[in-house]
């Protein structure tokens, strides 16, 4: 397996962690997971050169982030 397939599916997990800890109401882990997600996609994006990728994610963690802060 590729070392992109290992990040992009670890990403994957963190990911769907911060959906359960949301949908649980786990503040701020929920957040952490989203963010440590995030940043492991924006790799992926980085890896394979796709900027789309790295542009969706740097929106993502903008939005989480901020939203978290004017909590």
């Amino acid at each position: 397996m590729a070392r992109v397939d290992i990040v992009k599916w670890i990403a994957t997990v963190i990911q769907l962690i911060g959906y359960a800890l949301t949908g649980l109401n786990i503040v701020p882990w929920n957040i952490l997971a989203f963010v440590v997600g995030i940043i492991l996609w924006f790799l992926v994006g980085v890896m394979w050169k796709d900027r789309a990728i790295m542009v969706v994610h740097v929106g993502a963690l903008i939005a989480i982030v901020g939203g978290y802060l004017n909590s």
